[in-house]
């Protein structure tokens, strides 16, 4: 599977190479990796929004809440990821928190002025940033129509689908996708319990559509995924 289908996120090189002020030695001073600890937030909602990150290591939550104070996770993100980039089309105050899911989760922070400047003398990489902001409201739209209209299982067997296509390597019939999710994390993102997603891939595991450990997660052929 090539890195072209990925949705709403560059290849890890890339983002290290070119957008990481830490690979700038004239920038590495100003904008210096921040660490945090799990549960540490980045920021909260209504936080000034001035800011991007690129993700160096660790996992990072996106999420926001409800009137009722209920969380929703809208993103799981990982190393190579980026985020809080909404900014560049007229973000003031974020809309989202972000928080860090795992110890010595590592960000590389870049101001939005830097970012378009950036922007300005690369086209190539305005273009590619401004398409992935693009798919990536693309994606949450079709996240709120799967809450809304979809029943549990068909919206794992589809979250499984698009995990496929934006992180998986393609081995003749089958995809592998290295496996970063808990059970939790895709109950989370999928609006169910972790004990439906749990029997939903068990069910697809007897099955021999699926296939999972700790390390990995293997489809053996999209066309059965239904």
């Amino acid at each position: 599977m090539e890195n072209n289908t990925n949705f709403w996120f560059f290849e890890e090189i890339d983002l290290y190479k070119i957008l990481c002020p830490n690979k700038t030695p004239t920038m590495r001073e100003k904008h210096p990796y921040q660490d945090y600890k799990k549960d540490e937030f980045i920021y909260f909602e209504e936080e000034p929004s001035d800011t991007i990150y690129l993700i160096a290591s660790g996992r990072v939550k996106i999420g926001s809440y409800t009137e009722d104070g209920r969380e929703i996770t809208k993103a799981i993100l990982s190393k190579g990821e980026l985020f809080g980039e909404l900014a560049l089309i007229g973000e003031g105050k974020r809309k989202e928190f972000a928080q860090a899911m795992e110890d010595n989760t590592e960000l590389c922070p870049m101001g939005i002025g830097d970012l378009q400047q950036l922007m300005a003398e690369n086209k190539a990489l305005s273009l590619k940033i401004y398409k992935l902001i693009g798919l990536k409201i693309q994606k949450l739209e079709r996240k709120v129509e799967s809450l809304v209209f979809k029943d549990s299982r068909t919206r794992v067997v589809e979250f499984l689908k698009e995990l496929a296509e934006e992180k998986g390597k393609k081995v003749g019939f089958e995809v592998m996708v290295k496996n970063y999710l808990t059970h939790k994390d895709i109950a989370a993102l999928t609006g169910t319990s972790r004990q439906t997603v749990t029997t939903i891939l068990n069910e697809l595991k007897d099955k021999n559509i699926i296939n999972f450990n700790r390390r990995q997660f293997l489809i053996r052929d999209m066309e059965l995924l239904v």
